[in-house]
């Protein structure tokens, strides 16, 4: 287990469009074992290995429901539809919080920590962080589709509904 630095805005690695896997090896399920352990360590609900610092097509998402740990290497999206808006935040913008609108479903591919390749369907909150982990792999930040900023106890108040 070790706990990775957040990259935290405005480093130039979280605005690059990152590079993919070519290994699936113990390394790189090490680093899905740090990736994970970093993101609960920060009261995350996914992280994107450039927010580490490492210019590769990985992110994983996990908001605790029962679909557990999702490991997205070299995910792309394939079929999006429908609209939702709600609160985001990010680990690399601490203390920020903004309103964004994103498709209310998504259907992405990816490949797991052994290289098999898979797809995902999901709607609602998974399916905005799953679409939030994913641009960061692109280089776009939240901050680029947020239609206006939230004061926290704005936050708390969409949480108690």
């Amino acid at each position: 287990m070790a706990i990775q630095n957040i990259v935290i805005y405005p480093a130039e690695i979280l605005e690059k469009k990152c590079k993919p896997v070519t290994r699936f090896d113990k390394k790189l399920a090490k680093l899905l074992e740090d990736m994970y352990d970093t993101m609960i360590e920060h009261d995350g609900v996914g992280l994107a290995a450039p927010q580490i610092g490492l210019d590769e097509r990985i992110a994983i998402v996990d908001i605790d429901d029962e679909m557990g740990t999702i490991e997205m290497i070299n995910p792309k999206i394939l079929k999006t539809s429908g609209e939702q808006t709600g609160p985001e935040g990010c680990l690399s913008f601490p203390n920020l919080f903004g309103e964004v609108t994103r498709p209310y479903y998504v259907k992405i591919e990816a490949f797991d920590r052994k290289g098999r390749k898979y797809m995902l369907e999901a709607e609602d909150f998974l399916a905005r962080a799953i679409q939030h982990e994913i641009d960061h792999l692109e280089g776009i930040l939240f901050t680029t589709k947020v239609s206006r900023y939230l004061e926290e106890e704005e936050l708390k108040g969409e949480e108690s509904e």
